[in-house]
Order: C-alpha cells, then structure tokens, then sequence
C-alpha cells in the first residue's frame, strides 16, 4: 500500500457523510452502555496452545488492519475501550495463532468513512495470498459512491464475504443504502458479517448504536434476502433472546461468540444461544483487540460440557459451512 494510501485511511472522517457528523444528543442522555467508562484489562493466565483433544478451531473473528490503521484502532480501544493486551500487527497476529494450534482464520476489517474500501481490500487480499490457512474478507461504506463495485472487484481478487460495523460506520441495517450491499452479497453467494448489535455502546461513537441496531431490522434483511446469509457478531449482544427466536426462524442467520462467553461484559443469556442452534454458531474471539488472554473464551467453551458433535460444530464446522472452507 502506497505512503498515499495511508495518509487516506488515517485522515479522520471529514466528509459531507451523514456518519461524519456526531449523532444529537447530550453526552448524559448517550452514556449508559457497556463502555459507558473505558474497561479495565484482566491479569488472567494464558495458555501456550490450544486445550488438548479439541476439534479443528477456526477462528472466524479475527482483525486484520493496515499496521498505521491498526496502531489507530488500538489507540481508540486504550481511551474509550479497553487495553488491547497483543499489540500484534496482521501478519504476526496470523503466526501467534497458527503456532498455536488454530487451525484456519477468517480476517475482518471495516472502512470508517467512504472513499478509503477499495484501499483495504486490496491490502487484504495482498496479505492473504501470502497466507493460505485465511479466508479474507472485503469491506465497504454503505452509501458510498461505487459500493456495488467496489464490492465486486473485492471478490474478484479472491475475498469471500464482508464485513460491516454498525457502531463505526453508523448505520442501521434497514437503511435504503444497504439495500445494494444486501443485494450484491446473495447476487455472488457472499457472507455478510455484520456488527448490527447493539452493544458494545460507547459515548465516543458518532451514533448511537441503540438507535442504529435492533434485531428487527435484521429480520427484515433475512425476510428480503433470504438467499443472503447473513453473520451477527457477538451473538447479536445485548439482544440474545430476540436473536435466539431470529435462529429458529430463518435459516440464513448466523451468529458468531466474539466476546460474550469470556465473562468480561456485564451481560447474560449468551450461553443458551448455544443450545438453540449449535449449527448456526461459530466461534471468534476479536483477536488481537482483546484485554484478556486470547484462549480465555475457547477454553471455556472446552469445559462447558457441550456434546462432542456440537463443541465441532461451534469450534470449526458452522465456520466450514458459512465461508465454504474445504476441509484441511
């Protein structure tokens, strides 16, 4: 990536964007949240691979940026988040967790304001045609001029899905702007991996996510796309009854664990979800934007006393079926 390049993914959100604008409201009224106050980090043990005897684990959650971008991101995570305990940048975010036993990654990235998406996908796929054992994915700003395209050339280099993030980006998943992107997914059997909870909630966003995001409005995009398999991070948190019933209902929801069976967050009901639909729930971990010990979740899960079948599911199977990964 070009010295020009860079300067264009670092230079704040300017742009006559709706998402550019701070969100009304008083910082009273847009405080409650889980990151109402920066979280602390967590002195917790950490393995040095992988509990023995588990499935293949692939991890479907894991963040890729631009060294600079990422150095930003984690800069954001210390002041309004929490501290980020692996400073890695991407290609030794890859090594740290194949030494350790993961078998398979599936990279995320987002843009943050328009015109910078063609940019970081072409960074992407750069980056995973080095590394075999990793599904990359595109990003786009929805509304930006070109999305379509720009969605397409991505999969053309060889990404397979996107990734989109509500709280960054500032949108909601019913907006007219998202009906291209719907679209251009189910048109090239792409996975949408989409942030559409409502938490985590922070007074440093330029929205506010509980306004954005509601488990309705992702029901309607299954209901209108239903050749469109759509992925909800965080098992769709704080929501987790409303998309325990969205599981029973459509067939092309997934959601993915990041986050939510660490005991980190003040929040409850995720572990059932597990129980509603184990084919449709997959396992990431945020990797390496984490305050704890990047096993600390699939060592829970190793104990939880899941059925054999379904800890394989969770840990690598519904990863398999979602990003049509071959078996290794």
């Amino acid at each position: 990536m070009t010295a020009e390049a860079i300067d264009r993914l670092l230079t704040p959100c300017l742009s006559s964007h709706p998402a550019c604008a701070q969100a009304p409201g008083t910082v009273e009224e847009r405080v409650e949240g889980q990151l109402a106050t920066p979280m602390p980090a967590l002195a917790d043990e950490e393995g040095a691979a992988l509990p023995k005897g588990l499935p293949e684990v692939i991890d479907g959650h894991v963040h890729l940026f631009p060294e600079r971008l990422f150095e930003a991101i984690w800069d954001w995570f210390h002041e309004h988040g929490w501290p980020i305990r692996y400073q890695l940048h991407a290609e030794a975010v890859l090594q740290f967790l194949f030494e350790r036993g993961v078998s398979r990654v599936v990279a995320l990235h987002y843009a943050h304001k328009p015109g910078i998406a063609r940019d970081m996908n072409q960074w992407m796929s750069s980056l995973v045609a080095r590394w075999p054992r990793v599904l990359g994915t595109a990003t786009v700003f929805p509304g930006e001029e070109g999305a379509v395209e720009i969605l397409r050339e991505a999969f053309a280099l060889g990404l397979g899905g996107v990734k989109l993030h509500c709280h960054v980006q500032c949108f909601g998943p019913d907006e007219p702007a998202m009906h291209e992107v719907y679209s251009t997914c189910a048109e090239h059997s792409m996975p949408l991996v989409i942030h559409a909870g409502r938490e985590p909630k922070s007074p440093a966003y330029h929205c506010d996510p509980h306004e954005l995001c509601a488990a309705s409005k992702i029901e309607r995009a299954l209901t209108d796309y239903p050749d469109l398999r759509i992925c909800v991070p965080h098992l769709g948190a704080d929501e987790f009854d409303a998309y325990a019933r969205l599981l029973e209902r459509h067939d092309n929801l997934w959601l993915d664990t990041t986050m939510m069976l660490a005991d980190y967050f003040s929040l409850e009901g995720a572990w059932p979800l597990l129980e509603v639909r184990p084919d449709r729930v997959l396992y990431g971990t945020d990797f390496p934007n984490l305050p704890y010990a990047w096993d600390r979740e699939v060592r829970r899960l190793a104990s939880r006393g899941l059925r054999d079948e379904h800890l394989e599911q969770v840990l690598g199977g519904v990863a398999r079926d979602l990003f049509g990964l071959d078996p290794l």
